[in-house]
């Protein structure tokens, strides 16, 4: 598959892991198209990944992108936040989210595995467990939320965000759980999609980070989604990813 290919599809998968993290707030998530432009609320109100928009036709102008978000999340009372690729194709959304007064939160280059990757031992003390029930959902949460303070997301984002446990246990999604003493230190997780698919929520616990636990998850929800048919696995990188 060719690079061009393979970045499209890695940003088709990336607007629907948005839609699933609105699905994943039950009641409280909206998604909207419209205008070539998707946009999507959460049960949280944080801006940044819990409230967003994605041009997913690129023949609409950046400003028109802006201004129906702009639209959109005004009536809600909320901030929000847009991605944008570093590419020709997004230039005039970059300068329209930049004249608006938007400005970068984050770099997330997006990293690309080929192939299955060769089995690795787990850390020592170590155990990997794939989630099937809501409990599992809830340690998912539970680690991600405390994990992801790191980057600046506020704990009850992602405990606000994830409210419908059932939908995170669709069949297209995988999360692995990594436990020490039977105590979740970390977890990740793969979206399927568009013949692909997308990893997602890599994280540790501040006291395991250097240990191996966040390869191990990585490792796990990749080689996953390899065993399920996917033809390449992108992931967006937080700096620490």
């Amino acid at each position: 598959m060719g690079d061009d290919r393979l970045a499209e599809l890695g940003h088709l998968n990336y607007a629907e892991f948005l839609r699933e993290s609105a699905r994943w707030s039950g009641a409280s998530g909206e998604i909207s198209e419209r205008g070539g432009v998707l946009l999507v609320a959460t049960g949280s109100t944080f801006p940044v990944g819990m409230n967003g928009a994605m041009r997913i036709d690129d023949r609409v102008p950046g400003a028109d992108v802006v201004a129906v978000a702009d639209e959109w999340f005004a009536a809600r009372g909320r901030g929000w936040s847009i991605a944008v690729r570093d590419t020709a194709a997004d230039a005039d959304l970059a300068a329209a989210a930049d004249a608006a007064g938007l400005f970068q939160v984050v770099d997330v280059p997006e990293m690309v595995c080929r192939k299955r990757l060769p089995d690795r031992d787990l850390p020592d003390g170590v155990e990997l467990r794939w989630v099937d029930d809501d409990d599992g959902v809830a340690s998912f949460v539970s680690v991600s939320s405390a994990a992801y303070q790191t980057l600046g997301l506020p704990p009850e984002a992602v405990v606000d965000g994830i409210t419908d446990l059932a939908r995170v246990r669709a069949a297209h999604v995988s999360t692995v759980l990594a436990l020490v003493d039977g105590r979740p230190v970390g977890a990740a997780q793969t979206i399927l999609s568009h013949g692909i698919a997308g990893v997602y929520w890599v994280g540790a616990l501040d006291g395991v980070r250097g240990s191996g636990v966040g390869e191990a998850v990585a490792r796990a929800a990749t080689n996953r989604a390899f065993d399920e048919g996917a033809r390449a696995n992108p992931l967006q990188a937080s700096p620490m990813g």
